[in-house]
């Protein structure tokens, strides 16, 4: 597979390599660097570009237009013009579901190149970007251009002489803020919901991955998508960020990242035009397996349930729970299953693990495995750099711990009963999601309904069906993104209240 598509092959185990070999350079040219406004690529108003950096050297892949306040309302203005003015929202449904099914079509048809560009400009492994969020990109896509003419409204009965219905109307301008983990599905996340809605869209990408927003985005004008209807403006969030969020002609914002970042969102938000705000923020998920569990199989759905897409996963099982019965067995094998995890080059096949975003979370996630030595937890395996290159970390296994990292970092801690581990699982602020893994459909029953989380999985971990609803309890966010759930995000209900003369029945 890797050949076929001119990316090597070779694999390296962590505990055996001192250095990276020198990287891959994928076949990708990077065409799209400036902000999309109004159908255009066009400089920001400053001049300024910032750069974007290859995590696994740390060096710079190319330079891209710098959003600011300026930026923001030049986008947004377009896409209010787009909105009160254009042919999108008053285009019938069915059409617009055609342009993003024959955007759809061009994504698998550029599906080498979009995964390259997106390994290249985030670190996650090219196999994971080709072979599941590419497709998963394009199955969302196709699945809110079926929603796009299924959206309607009521008819109600009224006490009285009266005809009710209700309407089912298109927000507006959308704000989107999408972050660097899952750059292009996090686009599919929230474009896809509220175009079927028929909204416009100023959407800020994160800025240490740019790159792929700007290139579908241009994919989705080719697809007869109107001028103004999407705009994307790169840009850091205390600038281009906060000016959408508090800009007053945006009807509607929608974020994911950081609970910190979160609360400064719905601040905005409120001391402007009192938008509404979907949130998507941090998960701390437990993942718990029961004295019953197949104890190979369920350390291998640990190991997946944290280290996949290099630990950077707000979903994350990053609180690893185990009843004491079998808890001395899990460790050993956890830790012998993390020391055969493949680390380097993410365009070689058989790497599981590239390098962590950049050098503040590289540093960052060092820093948390410093800190969890010392309050004495148990380090059972790695917890350093791995090569002296990039931003590469050894897949680490802590027990007896206290904290849970955003990284490469298992965390096993022992439990003794149910009750007793629900209760553990839910003293947190967080509960986006969680895990159980157990052959007793009792247990499961007991704990899917006692975990306080957005999502439960029952013997399986990040199943992310477009029709499945994701969003979190507590701090973990406001609202439901994907399936059903996620279109009332983007629409308001709007009651048609007429007389009735004479009717012929009520």
């Amino acid at each position: 597979m890797g050949r076929r598509y001119g990316i090597g092959r070779g694999k390296q185990r962590f505990s055996t390599a001192a250095v990276l070999e020198e990287p891959i350079t994928p076949p990708v040219q990077i065409n799209y660097t400036k902000l999309l406004i109004n159908g255009q690529f066009v400089d920001s108003a400053s001049g300024k570009t910032f750069p974007t950096l290859d995590p696994r050297t740390g060096e710079v892949i190319a330079h891209v237009a710098e959003g600011d306040k300026e930026d923001i309302n030049r986008a947004v203005s377009a896409a209010r013009k787009a909105f009160d003015e254009g042919p999108w929202p008053k285009m019938s449904a069915y059409e617009r579901s055609r342009i993003m099914l024959r955007f759809a079509d061009l994504v698998e048809k550029n599906i080498q190149e979009l995964a390259q560009l997106e390994t290249w400009d985030n670190g996650k492994p090219y196999q994971q970007a080709l072979t599941a969020e590419l497709p998963m990109f394009v199955r969302l896509f196709h699945y809110y251009a079926g929603w796009a003419d299924k959206i309607h409204g009521l008819t109600v009965p009224a006490d009285g002489p009266h005809h009710v219905q209700t309407l089912h109307e298109p927000i507006g301008v959308a704000g989107q803020i999408i972050p660097w983990n899952f750059p292009l599905l996090m686009f599919a996340w929230k474009v896809g919901p509220a175009l079927a809605c028929g909204n416009t869209i100023v959407l800020k990408s994160a800025e240490q991955t740019p790159l792929t927003a700007l290139y579908v985005a241009k994919l989705f004008h080719e697809a007869g998508l109107p001028e103004g209807v999407l705009n994307i403006v790169s840009g850091y969030g205390p600038t281009a960020g906060a000016a959408l969020a508090s800009h007053m002609d945006v009807d509607k914002i929608a974020f994911t990242g950081s609970t910190e970042t979160g609360k400064i969102i719905l601040e905005l938000a409120a001391q402007s035009n009192l938008k509404p705000v979907t949130l998507e923020l941090g998960g701390k998920s437990p993942f718990i397996i029961c004295e019953d569990a197949d104890i190979d199989r369920a350390v291998e759905l640990a190991h997946f349930a944290l280290f996949f897409n290099q630990g950077q996963c707000c979903c994350a099982g990053s609180r690893t729970y185990v009843h004491e019965k079998i808890h001395d067995e899990f460790i050993a094998k956890a830790k012998a299953r993390a020391l055969k995890r493949t680390v380097g080059d993410p365009f070689k096949k058989e790497i599981e693990q590239g390098p962590q975003i950049d050098s503040e979370q590289f540093q960052k996630v060092l820093g948390y495995i410093k800190s969890g030595i010392d309050s004495n937890a148990t380090l059972e395996c790695g917890g350093e750099r791995f090569g002296s290159k990039g931003y590469f970390i050894q897949p680490t296994v802590f027990s007896n711990v206290k904290d849970e990292i955003f990284g490469p970092v298992q965390s096993i801690l022992k439990f003794k009963d149910i009750d007793e581990v629900i209760r553990r699982a839910n003293a947190s602020r967080y509960g986006l999601a969680a895990g159980v893994f157990t052959s007793n459909i009792d247990t499961a029953n007991t704990m899917s309904r006692g975990l306080r989380a957005g999502t439960v999985w029952v013997n399986c971990f990040d199943v992310f069906d477009a029709g499945i609803p994701f969003g979190g309890y507590k701090m973990s966010g406001i609202g439901r993104e994907k399936g059903v759930y996620s279109l009332s995000n983007y629409l308001q209900v709007k009651a048609v209240v007429s007389p009735l003369k004479n009717p012929a029945w009520l």
